[in-house]
């Protein structure tokens, strides 16, 4: 009888662990951590199970199995995060979320500069005698960007912008009051919101992420000079003192056409994504009735605004589902421009060469499916840089 009764209590003890293994066994699996397959772009709405070596990492490796439960599983997850997805758009300039994509966006960039001019000569070697001038400039712009973009196919991708742009310009000079050296004197110059140059731009996606090959991305720009042209602005000396020159008004765009063919390439190293990109850019040959600053002067003639190139690369890091974090450095290297009046020779524009280089600091915020929040900060790192430069843009994936 003690036999049988502990027999009973050793059945009903098996009954209650196999009761507990079937609910474990009923349970979710917990889903492996996601991984890039390949590029987010390429999987944003594309319900085919990935194949081939992508599909194998996305699963963890797994070669066999066999049913619709496990391709349905490759399928999930093989799509990466949300903020990956944004964080790759950004990155390579490629929108691939949607057929089409309105993107509103603000810039405000703040400019600081201070020259010290000397007019006078050495006596002795140690004593100068003349003035002693310096000058300031402080610029303010703020650039409204409406951008829309078609995708085709995910290969394709077609982009409009107009930007809309304010300045403010304020200059300031020492020498005021007839000379004396501690009186300085200022005036501000604005430009109502107008029109800059639109542009247009085509992208094509050559090559997919795999293990050995990043996402490649090739664009074309082409840029109409539909904004304010700098040339033929009257610089007009101002009443308080002599040292201070001032402009009529401001450009808002740079007056001639321009081509910029690039190339954007981006690779990810779970859970980095290295990105980096180089473009170049030509600026064509233009006529301009007046290209002189002289007040009641007027010079027609042509100008040859120098090439520039562009070259930055950077890494980003997904934080969680909704948020993206990148760093990055660019450099801007821009060529002398040359002015030739009408019967005379091209002439070289003194300190029209530049190179200006920017650390930047960006990230993405998936505020729902189809918006996201995409803030940046770039700082000038060189005397032709702004001093810092700040946007905020909504792309909008319908």
């Amino acid at each position: 009888m003690e036999l049988k009764q502990r027999y009973e209590v050793q059945q009903k003890a098996l009954a209650v662990l196999e009761q507990r293994v079937r609910q474990v066994e009923e349970q979710p699996a917990a889903p492996p951590p996601k991984r890039l397959a390949k590029s987010p772009a390429d999987m944003k709405g594309n319900s085919t199970v990935a194949t081939g070596t992508g599909a194998a990492a996305a699963s963890g490796g797994a070669a066999g199995g066999s049913g619709s439960s496990y391709g349905q599983s490759l399928a999930d997850d093989s799509q990466p995060a949300q903020s990956v997805s944004n964080l790759y758009d950004e990155a390579s300039g490629f929108f691939g979320g949607g057929k089409f994509s309105f993107e509103t966006g603000i810039t405000y960039s703040r400019y600081d500069t201070r020259q010290l001019i000397l007019n006078g000569f050495l006596a002795l070697d140690s004593i100068f005698l003349g003035n002693i001038n310096l000058d300031r400039i402080k610029a303010d712009t703020w650039t409204l960007d409406l951008t829309g973009r078609y995708n085709f196919n995910n290969r394709w991708q077609f982009d409009l912008n107009v930007p809309v742009v304010y300045r403010e310009s304020t200059y300031q000079s020492g020498g005021g009051n007839g000379g004396s050296a501690g009186v300085t004197t200022e005036d501000t110059v604005t430009r109502d919101p107008e029109i800059g140059d639109v542009n247009f731009g085509i992208a094509y996606k050559f090559l997919d992420e795999s293990v050995n090959t990043p996402d490649a991305v090739v664009t074309l720009r082409v840029k109409a000079p539909t904004g304010k042209d700098p040339f033929g602005i009257k610089l007009r000396q101002s009443d308080a003192n002599s040292n201070l020159f001032v402009p009529d008004s401001l450009p808002t765009g740079n007056g001639v056409w321009s081509v910029t063919p690039g190339i954007s390439l981006v690779k990810t190293f779970d859970p980095a994504v290295l990105f980096g990109s180089l473009s170049y850019t030509h600026n064509f040959v233009e006529s301009f009735d007046d290209i002189s600053s002289t007040v009641n002067v007027k010079n027609p003639g042509k100008v040859d605004i120098g090439d520039s190139f562009q070259l930055g690369a950077g890494i980003a890091f997904a934080l969680n589902e909704k948020m993206s974090m990148s760093f990055s450095v660019s450099d801007v290297v821009q060529r002398k421009s040359r002015i030739k009046q009408d019967g005379g020779d091209w002439q070289s524009v003194t300190s029209s060469d530049a190179n200006a280089g920017y650390f930047n600091i960006g990230m993405t915020i998936a505020a729902t499916d189809n918006l996201t929040i995409v803030p940046n900060l770039s700082i000038g790192m060189t005397d032709d840089a702004p001093d810092f430069q700040f946007s905020l843009k909504f792309p909008y994936y319908f």
